[in-house]
């Protein structure tokens, strides 16, 4: 199977206040999951820990870099 998975999710903690979703489809395998805002990206890396939320008890991926797009 390619692509994401949809059913997989993760939960996303830290970063900018404004991240438009705090739960997203899980990554593809890979290092972490990456979101565009405002120019750039937010990286997020899996931790150990789970989250309660409204979709269930999901993996936390925690916020560990900006990235920049060329300008």
């Amino acid at each position: 199977m390619t692509g994401m998975n949809d059913t997989a999710k993760v939960f996303l903690e830290g970063g900018p206040e404004d991240l438009p979703e705090r739960i997203v489809p899980a990554p593809d395998p890979g290092p972490d999951v990456k979101v565009e805002l405002r120019n750039g990206y937010e990286h997020f890396r899996p931790s150990s820990r789970q989250a309660d939320t409204a979709e269930g008890r999901l993996p936390v991926y925690e916020w560990w870099e900006r990235t920049e797009m060329p300008g």
